[in-house]
């Protein structure tokens, strides 16, 4: 199994390159990222930021201890629901593929308060809930049961199942910490965002929260 599990890693692997590529090539040109710039990376890793033509000034946080990437990008610890941080202490707030991850509605809206108050622009993305395959466990359609159900059978139908072989408490570890969101809730909780929309197959794949303030034009 874990032979001929290789090439589907590596082509799952390539996916994601891509579909990150792309992203933040859109992120760095709605932006106008600048070399300048600083921005906080809530829940993230120096992965992203090699991927942009221009690097800014980026703090990495995260509840675990993270390692930097070179002068430009530094990793600090701390939690995305309760930060430090004055208001607006940088230029841009960015966070991928984190906010289903923060736990209840409750922790989701303290996740996104801090979001917001912490720069006048910010870009959250997150997987959208109704898209037919689950992301993190690469289940198609399952991830529409009631949690109890969906816990039982991620197991066996799902391809992060089926390649891992978890046991039911690596099982429980995963689908709790998963809390997707649809349009109406990531509007709920970022208010004054524009939701943009990520597309795969012409099927909606993810949604992402954008502000951006008058004066931070395109780049080009």
């Amino acid at each position: 199994m874990r032979h001929t599990s290789r090439p589907l890693v590596r082509l799952l692997r390539a996916a994601m390159h891509h579909f990150r590529t792309a992203r933040m090539e859109r992120f760095e040109r709605m932006f106008g990222l600048g070399a300048d710039d600083r921005v906080i990376d809530i829940g993230g890793t120096a992965f992203n930021w090699r991927l942009v033509s221009v690097l800014p000034w980026v703090v990495l946080v995260n509840p675990d201890q993270q390692e930097g990437d070179g002068e430009k990008i530094r990793a600090e610890t701390g939690d995305g629901r309760a930060l430090a941080y004055p208001d607006y202490s940088f230029d841009i707030a960015y966070s991928n593929s984190v906010i289903e991850h923060v736990g209840d509605w409750a922790a989701q809206q303290a996740f996104a308060r801090e979001t917001a108050r912490l720069a006048p622009a910010y870009y959250v993305q997150t997987p959208y809930r109704w898209f037919p395959v689950e992301p993190h466990t690469l289940a198609p359609f399952i991830h529409y049961l009631p949690l109890p159900l969906y816990r039982r059978l991620v197991r066996w139908f799902s391809l992060w199942g089926l390649l891992e072989r978890p046991n039911a408490k690596r099982v429980g570890r995963m689908v709790d910490n998963i809390r997707l969101l649809d349009r109406a809730a990531l509007r709920a909780l970022f208010p004054d965002a524009v939701i943009m929309t990520e597309r795969v197959l012409g099927l909606p794949k993810s949604l992402i929260a954008v502000r951006i303030p008058a004066g931070r034009g395109q780049r080009q």
